[in-house]
């Protein structure tokens, strides 16, 4: 669909297609509403199994469902622009993820164990139900977590591990660590291929398009607009009237009772901030003056290690998480878990030129081939090596912030300072690490802190102060009645996991209360 009839009214209009909200609009549709999917990038072929490359053009990245437009970070002070891990079309970023979706433990959202934020407004409990209506609803395959005390995940059975995997898991468990099969999205029909981190050109990856838009759509109550891109939102004091759109054949506003943003936690503070009237001058919603602040990402503590000499090499392992240092000696570090990738020649070239592009020598003409000859010999060094991560969680900070300038409305841009204390606990993950997995050959691939921008979160966090939050506890902003947000901007706190399931989870938590009209 290119242009919708100007006079439509939308039940609900659902900006962005990815975890959030093609979770939501799936549910809205399937109650009855009519639902109106806005989405920046193209619809895409469902045959494209094109991943996150590098690509410099902006059209072929549009046309790739990749964000088209470098991000511009300022890392400590120091300025650099990439393109970051983020996806502008149907399913948004999760078609392009490795469909790890992990719950996060109680003291992630309970103010148990000096929690930074003092906890979440809707805690562990709360969510406890819809972790798992979302693990039913993506095809959750895995086993339970030996150390959580909490009631398992509905999990599917996992596929058999292979002899690497299970050299590994051996391997872990003789050092007495407690591994278990990671918690999976993927329906593995018949011919799958396990598409991590690339999209699936079939529905067996279970993402924001196979899992929400495609099944919203089938119930015809849905219609997507794709190629769309939001410019700002009308707003008659507490109430948004109109969503202002750039279609390639002209600008167009669109009207609904309800307005969901889901463009992710750096596109949906982006468009409350290009939002401004007199009744908002700072934009939309920003009473508080926190949207756009409190940006999180994930510390990813990168290391290869290898599987016991004379192991068959069975290829790249996803298969793998540990959460023996998720939470230790009072420290909040995270999930251990294998990347499912495999220290291949593009893959270390990929990330010798992210560090490259973080270093004083970014912008000398010509030096990033030089990164080509490492990165064979680090093939060549690694070989069998499996890739694991350490995801350390990021504490919110106001000073780490979506920077929006009216100016340049559609630069991406952030401010972002690495605290003492996260510095403090990175070095502490880092021997925790290194004790955890003694006895095994390992190296760690990340030298300074490697910020993991796939998973930005917080910037416009829910909360029952509206002078300390953006959103109420259903995520509905504190001054505008008919706005929601539903991406991995509503997160007080980064925690220790991949934030998927949990967007997932608050989506249909926030579904259900709109269609219950819960106040």
């Amino acid at each position: 669909m290119t242009d919708p009839p100007a006079d439509t009214h939308w039940d609900a209009i659902v900006i962005g297609t990815g975890m959030g909200g093609g979770t939501i609009g799936r549910a809205l549709a399937e109650a009855g509403q009519k639902v109106l999917f806005v989405e920046q990038g193209p619809r895409g072929a469902r045959r494209a199994e094109n991943g996150l490359s590098d690509i410099f053009v902006p059209e072929a990245r549009r046309a790739r469902g990749l964000w088209p437009e470098p991000l511009h970070v300022r890392l400590n002070g120091q300025d650099s622009t990439f393109y970051a891990p983020l996806g502008a079309g149907v399913g948004g970023s999760s078609v392009f993820y490795a469909a790890t979706l992990e719950r996060p433990e109680r003291h992630d959202l309970d103010d148990l164990e000096d929690h930074p934020t003092g906890g979440w407004p809707v805690g562990f409990d709360a969510f406890q139900p819809w972790f798992a209506r979302a693990a039913r609803q993506f095809r959750l395959y895995g086993t339970a977590d030996p150390l959580s005390p909490a009631d398992p995940l509905p999990l599917r059975e996992p596929p058999e591990l292979t002899a690497t995997e299970t050299a590994l898991m051996q391997g872990f468990e003789r050092a007495g660590l407690h591994p278990y099969h990671a918690h999976t999205a993927i329906e593995r029909i018949p011919g799958c291929r396990m598409c991590l981190g690339t999209k699936c050109p079939e529905s067996c990856k279970m993402d924001g398009r196979s899992a929400g838009v495609d099944p919203a759509l089938a119930t015809g109550n849905a219609t997507l607009l794709d190629r769309a891109q939001v410019l700002h939102l009308e707003a008659d004091g507490g109430r948004i009237t109109g969503v202002v759109c750039r279609l390639p054949t002209g600008t167009v506003t669109l009207r609904g009772d309800r307005i969901i943003l889901a463009a992710g936690a750096l596109g949906s503070p982006r468009i409350l901030l290009a939002s401004t009237s007199e009744a908002w001058p700072d934009g939309l919603a920003n009473r508080s003056g926190l949207v756009g602040r409190n940006l999180m990402f994930h510390l990813n503590e990168m290391f290869a290690l290898w599987p016991p000499r004379g192991t068959p090499d069975d290829g790249a392992s996803k298969a793998i998480s540990l959460r023996d240092l998720y939470h230790r000696d009072g420290s909040r570090f995270g999930t251990v878990q294998s990347m499912g990738i495999r220290a291949s020649y593009g893959e270390i070239v990929h990330y010798l030129n992210r560090m490259l592009a973080q270093s004083p020598v970014a912008g000398v003409p010509g030096v990033q081939p030089f990164t080509r000859l490492p990165a064979a010999i680090a093939k060549r060094l690694l070989g069998q090596a499996q890739i694991f991560v350490g995801l350390l969680e990021d504490f919110p900070y106001p000073e780490n912030r979506l920077l929006y300038d009216p100016a340049q409305p559609d630069r991406l841009a952030v401010n972002y300072a690495c605290q003492p204390e996260l510095l403090a606990r990175r070095r502490a993950f880092r021997q925790a690490i290194r004790h955890a997995f003694r006895g095994h050959r390992r190296i760690f691939l990340s030298l300074q802190p490697e910020l993991n921008y796939g998973h930005p979160c917080g910037t416009l966090r829910f909360g029952t102060d509206p002078a300390r939050s953006v959103l109420r506890p259903d995520c509905r902003a504190h001054d505008v009645e008919n706005l929601w947000v539903v991406d991995a901007s509503f997160m007080p706190s980064s925690m220790g996991v991949n934030p998927s399931l949990t967007i997932a989870a608050n989506a249909l938590r926030v579904g259900d209360l709109i269609t219950k009209g819960t106040p």
